[in-house]
């Protein structure tokens, strides 16, 4: 069968499945757990004006971990992929010693990717020749006493050029074909996990030198002070890093916005030091922040009294059943989850299906916009070369999904993006279009730029089209059948 004619069958199959019942984590069946009430942290009015991009009424950001989008959508077509003639690529990526490496077909379920640190984002890239990808997969440590430490290769075989399709990931596939396809989506800071997470929910990764200061901070783009994994710090202190700058809850609590960020317990999906020699897992969850959960440590967080809008995942699959759900919603993996190598790339679409599905069966669902992307590039192939807006990014192109009752069929869309686009899309939504403008928010601080401002971003409302009706929900299986080969051979 083509890839076209399956399109159109997994979307036909799709249409008549129940989505009732994606109310928890998904098990190896796919059924979810049971769900406790919705937190009350995150109750609080959503704006009455319904024209445009004011139809949304919910944001769902879901953002998974280590994939660049070559490895994913490299063969998509009519995306700005791995350079093909017919159907075989046309570049070679050098190793230290021995013939190049040609991107190829990678079927393994669990992978292992390569470093992905501010170092190694510079000789990836490798001044814009985009060919050092092999070469750190090489050098990466091997044997560490845990497998997530960022500074490791996961594999015994290298596997950076490797790429996926509609066989090993058909749901992803299947988004992209009925919804939104972002294939000029890139990491916002050229780095790790941690200040890929600053700047999704605050536009900055910086250290600050006097607790309570923002004026104190300064620009980090590798070591911004790390999340401990003991516990939430209860008052200003010696108990981890302080995150003294603005962030978005902050201009959402200031206009009576509500939102939620919510974790799966499990173990951390990353080293809490990004170049250490070994890492031993820890706990992540509501109450334990990591460096996937950095809200806990920001200023504003605790001075406005919203930590209790940092809860478990399942108060999000709870909401969405019962209609509750706040303006905007984050939503984070655990390790098992993440698709963080050696995370399964299976058990991350299940996941990330199973909190689609979840939207879709909503009452919520024709109000919704969800934008599901990876945090970075996980050492993997991408060959398209990193727009510089500043001296912290962009980072690596990362796969960008948009899903909603209002996003146009099977659209790709090549503007330049980032995360930056998430926070300006719900400023514009929901905040008159304030910005994290040191200048204009009322809590300045000395971050270099306006990032929501750069003129290289471009603007995800060209995703939607609000003069469409809003279109039926679309739920999939969390463990679905293989799709057809993208490419012959």
């Amino acid at each position: 069968m083509s890839y076209r004619r399956w399109s159109g069958t997994a979307a036909a199959m799709a249409l008549a499945l129940i989505a009732a019942g994606c109310t928890g984590s998904p098990s190896r069946k796919g059924t979810p757990a049971a769900s406790p009430a919705p937190s009350k942290g995150t109750e609080a009015p959503i704006p009455s004006d319904s024209s445009g991009i004011h139809k949304i009424k919910h944001v769902v950001v879901i953002m998974q971990e280590n994939r660049s989008f070559d490895t994913y959508f490299g063969t998509y077509p009519g995306a700005d992929g791995i350079p093909l003639n017919a159907g075989q690529p046309t570049v070679c990526v050098p190793q230290a010693s021995g013939p190049c490496v040609k991107p190829y077909h990678l079927t393994a379920d669990v992978n292992g990717g390569g470093p992905h640190s501010q170092s190694n984002a510079t000789a990836d890239i490798d001044g814009a020749k985009m060919d050092g990808f092999v070469r750190q997969a090489e050098l990466g440590r091997r044997g560490c006493s845990h497998p997530n430490n960022p500074a490791c290769t996961n594999s015994s075989a290298l596997d950076v050029m490797g790429w996926k399709d509609a066989r090993e990931i058909p749901n992803y596939w299947t988004y992209a074909k009925n919804f939104v396809l972002q294939d000029h989506m890139f990491e916002p800071n050229a780095s790790w996990s941690l200040p890929a997470h600053l700047f999704l929910v605050s536009e900055w990764s910086a250290h600050c030198a006097t607790m309570g200061d923002p004026n104190s901070c300064v620009n980090a783009l590798q070591n911004p002070g790390t999340p401990l994994a003991s516990g939430v710090p209860s008052a200003l202190g010696p108990k981890g890093p302080d995150y003294a700058w603005t962030d978005l809850t902050y201009l959402l609590h200031k206009d009576n916005i509500g939102w939620g960020y919510y974790v799966v317990a499990g173990s951390e999906p990353d080293c809490e030091d990004d170049a250490a020699l070994s890492c031993a897992p820890v706990q992540q969850n509501a109450k334990t922040p990591g460096i996937w959960n950095p809200l806990p440590y920001f200023d504003t967080v605790r001075q406005d009294g919203q930590e209790a809008n940092i809860s478990s995942v399942s108060n999000f699959y709870s909401q969405a059943k019962a209609g509750t759900l706040p303006a905007v919603s984050w939503v984070v993996p655990s390790g098992a989850v993440s698709e963080h190598p050696p995370g399964a790339t299976s058990a991350g679409q299940a996941f990330v299906t199973s909190l689609v599905n979840a939207v879709m069966a909503s009452p919520d669902w024709s109000s919704t916009a969800i934008f599901v992307s990876w945090d970075d590039w996980g050492g993997f192939y991408d060959h398209v070369v990193p727009p510089t807006v500043d001296a912290n990014g962009y980072g690596l192109r990362v796969p960008g999904l948009v899903i909603s009752p209002y996003a146009k069929v099977g659209y790709i869309d090549h503007q330049t993006l980032s995360f930056d686009a998430y926070a300006k899309f719900i400023e514009d939504d929901f905040l008159g279009g304030q910005r994290l403008d040191p200048k204009t928010d009322g809590r300045p601080d000395p971050r270099p730029d306006v990032r929501e401002s750069a003129p290289q971003l471009g603007d995800i409302t060209h995703a939607f089209d609000f003069t469409q009706a809003p279109r039926p929900p679309m739920p999939l299986p969390v463990h679905p059948a293989p799709g057809p080969a993208s490419v012959p051979g």
